[in-house]
C-alpha cells in the first residue's frame, strides 16, 4: 500500500548475481502430500544497531513455524554467530544441527528514517544461496517487513505464494453472553495489530474483504434496520450499499470487486441477488420458496456456490454467475452451510452439521472428494488464506464463554488457536497486501 510507504526492491546491481537462486537447489517442500514433515530451518537474529533485527527475525520464525511446514532450530544450539550476512556462512556448523536452510539478515536505519531490511536464504547442504531480497519501510511497519520476508522464504521453498502479509477482519465479541457487544475488528493474520473498525452497540455480521481494494462489506443492524455497508479501511469512510425492504444476509464481493452478492429475505423466503456497485442496479439470481443464502463466487467469477434448504435441509448448490444451471453438489449425511470457493478454484470449504457436531471440510467443486478437516462442538464460518492452502474458522467449545478463531491447513494436521483479546467469530481473510 502506497500510504504505508512500503515497497519491495531488488538489491543493487553489484549484489544481484549473488541473489539468483540456483536451478538445482535441493531444499524444497512438497506441500501436495498429506502430513508434510516440517523442514528444519535456522533463523538467526538479524544484525541491527538496536533490538529491531531480533524482533523482525522472531516474527519471521513464528510465521514459518505456525505454517506447520517449517521446524525452526533452537537458537541456543547455534554454533556460528553470524557477523556479516553478506558472507557465506560456515555450512558445516549448520548441517551439524541438521538445519537444511539458513536465514540471515541485516536491518539498517536509513538517513531519511526508513528501515532497510535485507535477508538471504541459504541451502546449507548444497552450500548455495537460494534467494535474497531487501525491503524499505517506515519503522512503524516493521512487522509487515517480517511477514513479507516470511512470504518470500515460504514461496522459494514450497513453490507456492505465501500468506503471511495479510490481514483478517472479524467480529470481536465482549461482555456477558446475555448482553454481548459485537464490533468489527481487523488484525494481522497472526493476531497482532488488532484495531476496532466500529464502536457502537449495533449488531454487526459477516464482514468480507474486497479482492481488489482495501475495503470491506458487512451487515449491520444500525438503527434497528438491517443494511449492507461498504467500509474503506484506509479512510474509515462508510456508505450504505442499499436499502432493501427485507432482511439482508451474507454480502460478499465478486472477484473483480465491482459487485456485491447477497441474500435478501422477502415474504419468508430468501433469494440471492447481485448489485453492481457503480450503477447500484440489482439482479435476482434465484427464485424459490426456500432459503437461499451464503453465496460465494468462483475465482474467475463464472460460477456461484450457495446453500439452500429447497430440498428439505441445508445443502450446497452451484449455479452460473447469471443464475443458470442450478444444481446440488452435497449429498453426505447432515446439513451443509457457509460454502466458500477456494482462491485456487479447485475446492469449496463448508460447515457441516451431523450427529450433533459441527465440522469444517472441503470438497471438489462438483461435490466429490469430501474431506472433513476438523470436528467439534460448534465449528463454523471457514475463510481461505489467499494461497488456498490454509483455512481460518471460529469455534465455540461446550461450556466455554465464547467463540475463538482457529486456523488449519488442508492436511487437517496443523490446527492452531489464533489468539485475540476478546471472543471472536466470523473471520474473513484478506488478499495479499500491496
Amino acid at each position: 500500500m502506497k500510504t504505508l510507504l512500503l515497497r519491495l526492491l531488488l538489491v543493487c546491481a553489484g549484489m544481484a548475481a549473488a541473489f539468483v537462486a540456483p536451478a538445482n537447489a535441493a531444499v524444497e517442500i512438497n506441500i501436495n502430500r498429506g502430513n508434510v514433515q516440517p523442514l528444519p530451518i535456522a533463523i538467526t537474529d538479524f544484525i541491527s544497531a538496536d533490538g529491531i533485527g531480533a524482533q523482525i527475525s522472531a516474527v519471521v520464525e513464528a510465521d514459518l513455524k505456525r505454517s506447520g511446514l517449517f521446524a525452526p532450530v533452537n537458537r541456543a544450539a547455534f554454533i556460528e554467530k553470524i557477523q556479516n550476512p553478506d558472507q557465506a556462512p560456515r555450512f558445516p556448523d549448520w548441517t551439524a544441527l541438521k538445519a537444511e536452510a539458513l536465514v540471515v539478515g541485516r536491518i539498517v536505519r536509513e538517513p531519511d528514517g526508513r528501515l532497510r531490511a535485507e535477508f538471504r536464504l541459504w541451502d546449507t547442504f548444497g552450500g548455495q544461496q537460494m534467494t535474497g531480497q531487501q525491503f524499505f519501510t517506515d519503522p512503524k511497519n516493521w512487522r509487515r517487513v517480517a511477514h513479507m520476508i516470511a512470504d518470500a522464504i515460504y514461496e522459494r521453498i514450497t513453490g507456492e505464494k505465501g500468506y503471511f502479509d495479510t490481514r483478517v477482519v472479524f467480529v470481536s465479541e465482549s461482555g456477558p453472553k446475555t448482553d454481548r457487544k459485537r464490533q468489527l475488528a481487523i488484525m494481522d493474520q497472526d493476531g497482532e495489530n488488532i484495531r476496532m473498525l466500529t464502536n457502537s452497540n449495533d449488531i454487526v455480521l459477516t464482514p468480507r474483504f474486497s479482492p481488489s481494494r482495501q475495503e470491506i462489506t458487512y451487515m449491520s443492524f444500525e438503527g434497528q434496520q438491517p443494511r449492507v455497508y461498504l467500509l474503506q479501511l484506509e479512510t474509515g469512510a462508510r456508505e450504505v450499499v442499499g436499502n432493501f425492504p427485507g432482511m439482508t444476509f451474507a454480502p460478499r464481493f465478486s472477484p473483480d470487486g465491482q459487485r456485491v452478492i447477497m441474500s435478501l429475505q422477502q415474504d419468508g423466503n430468501a433469494n440471492i441477488y447481485t448489485m453492481d456497485l457503480r450503477s447500484r442496479t440489482t439482479t435476482r439470481l434465484t427464485n424459490t420458496a426456500a432459503i437461499d443464502t451464503s453465496p460465494s463466487y468462483s475465482p474467475d467469477g463464472s460460477q456461484i456456490v450457495f446453500e439452500s434448504d429447497r430440498g428439505g435441509r441445508q445443502q450446497l448448490y452451484v449455479m452460473g454467475a447469471d443464475g443458470s444451471g442450478q444444481r446440488r453438489i452435497s449429498f453426505g449425511d447432515g446439513s451443509y452451510s457457509t460454502p466458500v470457493w477456494s482462491p485456487r478454484g479447485d475446492l469449496i470449504a463448508f460447515t457441516k452439521q451431523s450427529g450433533g457436531r459441527f465440522s469444517i471440510g472441503v470438497m471438489k467443486t462438483d461435490g466429490s472428494g469430501e474431506r472433513i478437516l476438523t470436528t467439534g462442538f460448534h465449528n463454523e464460518g471457514p475463510t481461505w488464506a489467499p494461497n488456498g492452502r490454509v483455512l481460518m474458522f471460529f469455534r465455540q467449545n461446550a461450556g466455554a464463554g465464547g467463540p475463538q478463531l482457529y486456523s488449519i491447513d488442508l492436511t487437517g494436521y496443523n490446527e492452531q488457536l489464533v489468539k485475540t483479546p476478546s471472543f471472536a467469530s466470523d473471520p474473513a481473510w484478506s488478499p495479499l497486501m500491496e
